[in-house]
């Protein structure tokens, strides 16, 4: 039996109580024990880590990740990575997340059909260190919808972004393909993307179209998760049970109301660190603040932060996470999002740090085991330097993440920090083949 001691650490335990100085007993892969005050564990064959009084809290769930985005400023520079290199670049980014305290993490589509089920398998089998990791699948698009950038002259969709469909026959294919390579979950583009040259609100599936998807979900015991930009597709989600509804920036009151009446089946992850980084981090990439308002982003941020404040007030499931991965928000950055979430949806830090944590084990369907720091649970955890309730920025600096521990296991410690800009500095030394510009804006 293996046993760790934290002693001496200020204690976030996920449960929404305010932190406090204690200690906490792991043992194998989860917390035996936990005191309040000064009061001594007794565990003489433990490895006793003095924490002199720093923030130990559960380890963060991302819950909209792409570890196939490769840091590259558009999606066909994604896509037309070799699949050879492209697994080898999400081996290392998995590390890099679990280097900055994601624990665990929701795979929102994968870049080729089978890149998220691979890391998966391998992360499992403990032959690459990374986070817990629900599979997706490929983006399911239809004709001309995101992720759909087949060429006319080519006969042929293997450098297609998505998976692309018409038709509910189509669909019912597409998903049983991907349930036969192990996904945990199936994605769909149910709006559009200005980036992609479509419209936010555009919602181009039919009602048929999305029930097959989720009858075929069903059959098989899949969730679904969608990209929803729209107020109908957010609607559609619901009418159709699609659990991980994915931005829901033009949410109008009908769907919050039905959002909210549903509360229990449904997580939103918006991804506002896209639209907050896109409209203000781009320029370098020719995505000016200018061209970005002119591209609809700086008004969808607008409306997204008052749709957003109004689900945290309805008290519908907010997560941070998404789309992660281009050029302006590179892999590494991801807790931007929670200073996001106080700044554009009026989230507290407490609640903001609640939804990284004690929501994550909720949307990775192990309420009862993740997310928190409680007897009986896996002993997913982080050591901090510094208080993030204080200052959430603390948890973008690596070298501030002073130890990770997944499972009862050390992944990350203090001696194996990182420089104070690593979590930028990866993302460029470990990029194959990148654009010039891409570097420049790393450093």
């Amino acid at each position: 039996m293996t046993k760790s001691v934290f002693h001496n650490v200020t204690i976030f335990d996920g449960t929404g109580s305010d932190p406090y100085a204690g200690s906490v007993l792991i043992q194998n892969d989860r917390i035996a024990s936990i005191v309040r005050g000064d009061q001594e564990i007794d565990a003489p064959d433990a490895r006793v880590f003095d924490g002199r009084g720093r923030f130990l809290m559960p380890g963060m769930t991302e819950a909209h990740t792409h570890f196939s985005w490769n840091d590259q400023p558009s999606l066909s520079a994604i896509q037309f990575m070799p699949p050879e290199e492209h697994i080898l670049w999400c081996v290392r980014v998995a590390k890099r997340y679990l280097d900055m305290g994601w624990t665990s993490a929701i795979g929102a589509a994968a870049a080729k059909p089978r890149l998220d089920v691979v890391l998966r398998n391998a992360v499992n089998a403990g032959e690459f260190p990374g986070p817990r990791y629900l599979a997706g699948s490929q983006e399911i698009t239809t004709i001309g919808g995101l992720g759909d950038n087949t060429l006319p002259h080519l006969p042929f969709e293997a450098l297609s972004f998505g998976s692309v469909c018409s038709g509910p026959e189509e669909i019912r294919r597409s998903a049983r393909t991907f349930i036969k390579y192990g996904v945990d979950h199936l994605k769909i583009n149910l709006s559009g993307e200005y980036i992609a040259g479509l419209p936010a609100e555009l919602s181009p599936f039919s009602e048929e179209e999305v029930a097959m998807l989720a009858a075929e979900a069903k059959r098989y015991g899949k969730r679904v998760a969608a990209h929803a930009r729209s107020s109908e597709s957010v609607k559609q989600c619901v009418r159709h049970g699609l659990e991980l509804v994915y931005h829901a920036s033009f949410a109008d009151e009908e769907a919050l109301d039905m959002l909210e009446a549903n509360k229990d089946k449904h997580f939103v992850a918006p991804g506002i660190g896209w639209l907050v980084r896109t409209c203000f981090n781009a320029s370098e990439y020719g995505i000016t603040p200018e061209v970005a308002a002119k591209m609809g982003y700086k008004r969808e941020l607008e409306i997204a932060s008052e749709t957003l404040s109004k689900m945290h007030k309805r008290g519908i499931r907010i997560l941070p996470g998404g789309d992660y991965g281009f050029a302006w928000l590179p892999h590494g950055t991801n807790a931007n999002d929670l200073q996001y979430f106080v700044d554009y949806i009026g989230m507290t830090p407490k609640e903001a740090l609640l939804a990284a944590t004690k929501l994550g084990g909720q949307i990775m369907m192990r309420p009862n085991e993740l997310g928190q720091l409680r007897e009986g649970f896996i002993a997913d955890v982080v050591l901090i330097d510094g208080n993030p309730l204080e200052d959430l920025s603390i948890l973008t600096d690596p070298n501030r993440i002073a130890l990770v521990m997944k499972g009862g296991v050390i992944q990350k410690e203090c001696r194996d920090v990182r420089p104070p800009s690593a979590a930028l500095h990866i993302a460029s030394e470990d990029r194959p083949l990148v654009d010039e510009g891409v570097r420049k804006a790393m450093h």
